[in-house]
């Protein structure tokens, strides 16, 4: 059971697998990828902006403290010119104060720079490694298209030849019936030239001229026979009739 699963698990995954390959466009996926290439570099644009705001807010306060202490050590300066060394030391213990909130400030302004220059490498590398994917989106959409539009053409030249294919077939057919018309048609020249057409379709023809011919050898036996007649009349008898041709009997043997 648990292999039948296990077959079953993976034929699905499969079939999705194929159905996400067909639904997926390489130059919409490319395109996704940019902007999300783009909005990192966004952020770490942002990013750069808040340490760099950062830091110039450390060196405002740094500069006001520098001025704060810069007044105290000039107060303690005047104290002591009228003898008072309470006072002094009092602007002076204020100026030891400020002059450790300088340190730690600068300590921080250090860290601060640092990731600073960081942050501006990283963006530097980031926006030409986005501008080099841009470039390289560009000619794989465009040879993409032209992918595209070469399995066109090759999908039409391949209809083409099975449609070329089809009507070769077609020409082939239609030129083997005009053969046979044309030799059906001469085969009826013939016939019709040589006199054999009426034998051939059944006696037909001329009937006049077949009344004419009929007609013609009609006269011909009566002359004959009249010619018969006149030779009994004049006393000959049937023998002379056939010695010979001269007496004009020779037709009627």
């Amino acid at each position: 059971m648990a292999s039948v699963t296990k077959r079953l698990s993976a034929i699905l995954q499969a079939k999705a697998n194929k159905a996400l390959d067909k639904a997926e466009n390489p130059t919409e996926m490319l395109d996704l990828s940019y902007e999300k290439q783009n909005e990192n570099l966004q952020k770490v644009r942002r990013a750069l902006a808040d340490v760099t705001t950062a830091k110039k807010r450390l060196e405002l306060q740094a500069s006001q403290l520098q001025a704060q202490a810069q007044k105290l050590q000039d107060q303690a300066k005047a104290a002591l010119s009228q003898n008072n060394e309470d006072l002094a030391r009092e602007a002076l213990s204020r100026r030891a104060t400020i002059a450790a909130q300088l340190q730690d400030m600068g300590t921080q302004h250090d860290q601060v720079e640092k990731q600073q220059q960081q942050l501006e490498a990283t963006s530097q590398r980031l926006s030409a490694e986005v501008e080099q994917f841009r470039t390289k989106k560009e000619t794989l959409k465009a040879s993409y298209t032209a992918s595209q539009a070469e399995a066109g053409i090759g999908e039409a030249v391949s209809g083409i030849s099975e449609s070329m294919a089809d009507a070769g077939v077609t020409l082939q057919r239609a030129q083997d019936k005009i053969e046979q018309m044309q030799a059906r048609a001469g085969a009826m020249d013939e016939l019709i030239d040589t006199g054999a057409l009426p034998d051939a379709l059944g006696g037909g023809g001329d009937d006049i001229q077949a009344q004419l011919d009929a007609a013609s050898g009609s006269s011909q036996v009566d002359q004959e026979l009249e010619a018969l007649k006149a030779q009994l009349g004049s006393g000959s008898d049937a023998p002379g009739l056939e010695s010979g041709p001269d007496g004009g009997s020779g037709a009627a043997s």
